[in-house]
C-alpha cells in the first residue's frame, strides 16, 4: 500500500447514492427503483480566484456553496432514486402552481426547504442553546460572570448535536444515507492511498476521513465555545444577535482548521482531529456492496470530468 496522499476530493452521501466533487466539478451517482445506477455530472460554478486564496473568507464561501449544493443534489437524488414519482392526479393547488410557475416551480421549493431548514436549525442550534443557557443566570455563583455562559451554551449546543444525530440515525432510510456516508469515505480513503478503485478495494479502508462535515461541525461548536468567552453579556436578545452574526466568521475559521487536519500528519493533528473521527461513528455506517460501487461510480466520473477539462485547457 503506497503512503497516504491527500487529495481536494469531497463529497456527500444523498439519498440512495453518492456526491463527490473535486475542485471544478462534482458528479452524482445513484440507484435508482429498477436497481440501474444513474451517473450525473457537471461543472461548478467558477470561482474569484483571488478570494479563493484569502483565509477564512474562502472558508465562509465555501460552506455557503456547499449548502446550495447540498439541497440541489440531495433534491435531484431523490428524484433519480424514484422517490419524487407520483402516478396519482396532481391537487388543484399543485396544477396552479405549475401552470404560473413552470420549470421555476422546483426552485422555489429548494428555496423554502432551505429556509425552513435554516429556520429549524436556528431554532434547534442557537436559540435553545441560549434559552436554556439563561436558566443558569439564576445560578448564584455564575452572577456576574457572563464569560460562562458561552461554555455552558456550548455543552449544551453539543448534546443537542448528539441527541439529533443519535434520533435521526433510528430511522431506516437515515440509516442508509449514513451507509452511504461510510461508502464515501472508504473510497476517498482508497484512492488517497493509491490503489485501483475496486468493491473489494474500497471495503478494506476505513469509513473515518479527517475532512468529513461531523468534524467540521465539531470544530464550529468547540471554536465557537471558545469564541464567545470573548463575546460576553446578559441580555439573552445581543446573545442570539451575535451567535447569528459570527456564524459565517466561525464557520470560515473551521473551515481553515479542517483543511490544515486534513492536510498535516503531526500527533498534534491527529489529538485534535479525534474527536471528530469518533463522531463520525455516529454518523457514517459500514455500506454494503452496491453502495460502495455507487461512490466508485461517483469518483470515477469527476475525475474523468476534470481530466476532460484539463485536456481541453
Amino acid at each position: 500500500m503506497e503512503k497516504e496522499k491527500p487529495t481536494n476530493l469531497g463529497g456527500q452521501a444523498v439519498i440512495e447514492g453518492v456526491m463527490m466533487r473535486g475542485k471544478t466539478a462534482y458528479a452524482l451517482a445513484v440507484r435508482g427503483s429498477d436497481g440501474n445506477i444513474v451517473v450525473e455530472d457537471a461543472f461548478l460554478k467558477k470561482k474569484n480566484p483571488a478570494l479563493t486564496k484569502i483565509p477564512v473568507l474562502r472558508g465562509i464561501l465555501a460552506f455557503v456553496d456547499s449548502m446550495a449544493l447540498g439541497f440541489k443534489i440531495i433534491t435531484r437524488s431523490a428524484e433519480l432514486a424514484g422517490l419524487d414519482d407520483d402516478t396519482s392526479e396532481p391537487g388543484k393547488i399543485e396544477k396552479f402552481l405549475t401552470e404560473k410557475l413552470g420549470d421555476k416551480l422546483n426552485e422555489i421549493v429548494i428555496f423554502i426547504s432551505v429556509l425552513i431548514a435554516i429556520v429549524l436549525s436556528i431554532g434547534l442550534f442557537i436559540m435553545l442553546p441560549v434559552f436554556i443557557g439563561g436558566f443558569f443566570t439564576r445560578i448564584t455563583f455564575l452572577t456576574g460572570h457572563s464569560w460562562a455562559f458561552g461554555i455552558i451554551e456550548g455543552i449544551v449546543r453539543f448534546i443537542i448535536f448528539l441527541c439529533y444525530i443519535y434520533l435521526v440515525s433510528l430511522n431506516k432510510d437515515v440509516r442508509r444515507v449514513y451507509e452511504y456516508h461510510g461508502a464515501e469515505h472508504k473510497t476517498i480513503n482508497c484512492l488517497e492511498h493509491g490503489e485501483e478503485l475496486t468493491v473489494d478495494n474500497v471495503a478494506r479502508h476505513s469509513r473515518y476521513h479527517k475532512r468529513c462535515g461531523t468534524s467540521f461541525l465539531l470544530f464550529v461548536m468547540v471554536i465557537s465555545m471558545i469564541f464567545f468567552l470573548f463575546v460576553r453579556t446578559d441580555d439573552p436578545v445581543i446573545r442570539i444577535a451575535s451567535r447569528l452574526l459570527f456564524v459565517p466568521f466561525i464557520a470560515g475559521v473551521s473551515y481553515e482548521v479542517l483543511r490544515w487536519a486534513g492536510r498535516s500528519k503531526s500527533k498534534f493533528v491527529e489529538i485534535v482531529s479525534y474527536p471528530g473521527i469518533k463522531l463520525q461513528g455516529l454518523t457514517t455506517k459500514e455500506p454494503d456492496e452496491d453502495q460502495i460501487e455507487c461512490a466508485i461510480l461517483a469518483t470515477e466520473a469527476v475525475l474523468a470530468k476534470e481530466s476532460s477539462q484539463d485536456e481541453d485547457e
